[in-house]
């Protein structure tokens, strides 16, 4: 295969250059996998968690050069690298503690005692993505190793050095060889072995939806677990009665951050119609503050777009006269301007996965036209509710059809609470101990104690 030559985007220029991995190298990743799998699963739980706690603690020794290896490839601004890395090593801080907790049940049966042991799967392929590429690899990394299985993690080719230099910190800690392996190739290659190999007893996948429903037909095949954490074009509800300055401070970031290359991204904005040209002028005033620049630059809100071919998808959304465009810098880089749209649920701006920093902003009459308007979607990741009222906002977050809601928020992610989707947007749940059940089986014993 060709040499993989990695951009930084906000330059356009190449910062490393590599091998790509091919059928061969997966099949050698999968191997070594297996290999390392038995000696793995019977590392004593006090033992596996000491070691993922060292995991934790080199990530935390060596956050910044990590963040700023994270920016250099994605483009993301230094600050959010930062809080990135800070995430990672609590994420396995958080899996090193659950290693002794992920326990099984005793269940009273007639005629003897019935025991559950939650067992390791074996070996776990990880798929992830481009945008957030080694805080999305830790939320699938930190479960499948505190659960005793051994690891085959593809990035994505784009972004792909933070999960190397992850591999050598893992060593580092005293993980074995054998126990994570990354392979960087491209998906149509080294993923679909992943997929099809009979040695990889699940995929772990984060992308888009029309990936995930390839992966789920290629791992069918061979009837391999999988969890998809897919896309999303989550609503930002704003009633009337909502603390409009708050609700409108936070809306940029909510949609705006990462370049809008988060599938969490509240990308469609729904206002209630009462107060929809008051919040307007303070949404445009919040988001013209919004600062886009060097990523590396202290204080910079936003950087650039991963690609040339990626700004070109985003741009393609933007139709007529913007309620607002926003300024990027001139020269190298793959910049894309904030950008707020009119829309109705019906544009194609609204109902598809922009994955850019384009906002939908969409007006509503009431309560129940807030909910119809926001369930409308093939997705079902994410969202928010501002309201001052703590009924309505009970009742709207019960009736929205999405997995990870906030009120009077737009955080989506916490360590120890379980993050995933409804509809197309994916199935199986990361973070907190309901992804232990996720890189686990229930095994069920029955003891006679008949005489």
């Amino acid at each position: 295969m060709t040499p993989l030559e990695v951009l930084n985007p906000a330059t356009e220029k190449p910062i490393a250059t590599l091998e790509r991995a091919g059928i061969e190298e997966t099949d050698r990743a999968v191997a070594a996998a297996r290999a390392a799998y038995p000696a793995w699963r019977a590392v004593k739980p006090a033992d596996r968690a000491r070691l993922l706690r060292r995991v934790a603690a080199l990530v935390e020794e060596h956050a910044d050069g990590l963040a700023r290896l994270e920016t250099a490839n994605v483009g993301k601004p230094l600050g959010d690298s930062r809080w990135e890395m800070g995430m990672v090593a609590d994420v396995f801080h958080f899996y090193a503690g659950a290693v002794e907790k992920h326990y099984g049940d005793t269940i009273p049966v007639a005629g003897g005692v019935d025991l559950t042991f939650r067992e390791p799967l074996g070996v776990v392929g990880l798929i992830v993505p481009w945008n957030f590429p080694l805080m999305l690899a830790s939320w699938k990394l930190g479960p499948a190793l505190a659960c005793g299985n051994t690891v085959v993690l593809k990035p994505a080719e784009l972004t792909p050095l933070t999960a190397l230099r992850f591999s050598e910190l893992a060593l580092e800690a005293g993980i074995p060889e054998g126990v994570v392996n990354v392979v960087v190739g491209p998906g149509s290659v080294a993923g679909e072995r992943l997929i099809a190999h009979p040695d990889v007893a699940k995929i772990g996948f984060t992308g888009s939806t029309e990936v995930g429903r390839h992966v789920m037909e290629g791992a069918a095949k061979t009837i391999k677990r999988v969890t998809l954490e897919l896309g999303g074009k989550s609503a930002n509800v704003i009633f009337e009665d909502a603390d409009l300055e708050r609700a409108a401070a936070a809306a940029p970031g909510a949609v705006f951050g990462n370049a809008g290359q988060d599938c969490c991204a509240r990308s469609r904005i729904l206002v209630q119609k009462s107060v929809y040209d008051r919040f307007m002028k303070l949404l445009v005033d919040a988001t013209s503050k919004f600062r886009v620049g060097d990523p590396e630059q202290e204080g910079t809100d936003m950087g650039p777009l991963i690609s040339a071919d990626h700004r070109r998808k985003v741009a393609a959304f933007v139709n007529g006269t913007p309620l607002f465009k926003g300024k990027v810098p001139d020269g190298d880089g793959f910049w894309f301007p904030c950008t707020l749209v009119a829309a109705t649920n019906e544009d194609p701006v609204a109902r598809e996965e922009v994955f850019g920093p384009v906002a939908a902003v969409i007006p509503f009459t009431d309560e129940e036209d807030a909910v119809r308007i926001a369930n409308d979607t093939p997705y079902g990741l994410s969202g928010s509710i501002w309201t001052r009222n703590g009924a309505r906002a009970l009742r709207v977050a019960r009736a929205l059809e999405t997995g990870v809601l906030s009120i009077n928020s737009n955080s989506s992610v916490r360590v120890t609470t379980p993050f995933g989707g409804f509809k197309q947007s994916g199935f199986g749940r990361e973070l907190g101990m309901h992804a232990m059940a996720g890189y686990s089986e229930v095994k069920n014993v029955f003891i006679s104690t008949e005489a």
